[in-house]
């Protein structure tokens, strides 16, 4: 990879490892949010506001996934390897799209109303989902052509 791929990505997983700890949505952050939740969806009967309420371990909390994420970025910018930034990037853009996917599904109507209230400074998201996108098109710039020896 060319030396500035390398810094990009090693900006971006900071970037999302950051984040990971930030609130993403209102005052929910991705230590609150259970894994379980992003798989099988929230309970019935929940409200929007009790997602941030909820006492999650860490290991078992989106937060470690969205680590895993910024670790695998980190680890493809040291190492040189496009493979583990592209997946450092498949596994962020999936978890963050499974709780959006999630929240839309079970609280659809009330996200879709107050939206702009609910996603509005919100530091975690811009820095998560920027990273991710900022990862993903610095894993897509070509390779250095390998240089004639004479």
């Amino acid at each position: 990879m060319r030396t500035w791929v390398h810094f990009v990505l090693m900006l971006c997983g900071l970037a999302v490892g950051i984040g990971a700890f930030l609130p993403i949505m209102q005052e929910v952050t991705p230590t609150e949010v259970e894994i379980r939740d992003l798989i099988n969806g929230f309970p019935a009967g929940w409200a929007l506001e009790q997602l941030g309420d909820q006492s999650v371990t860490f290991y078992k909390s989106m937060a470690m996934l969205l680590v895993a994420s910024a670790v695998l970025l980190l680890l493809s910018a040291l190492v040189g390897s496009r493979a583990l930034g592209w997946v450092g990037v498949i596994v962020g853009v999936i978890t963050l799209a499974a709780f959006f996917f999630r929240v839309n599904e079970r609280f659809g109507d009330e996200f879709r109303d107050n939206a702009s209230n609910l996603l509005s400074n919100q530091m975690g998201l811009n820095l998560v989902a920027g990273g991710l996108v900022v990862a993903l098109l610095a894993c897509l710039v070509p390779r250095e052509k390998a240089s004639a020896t004479v």
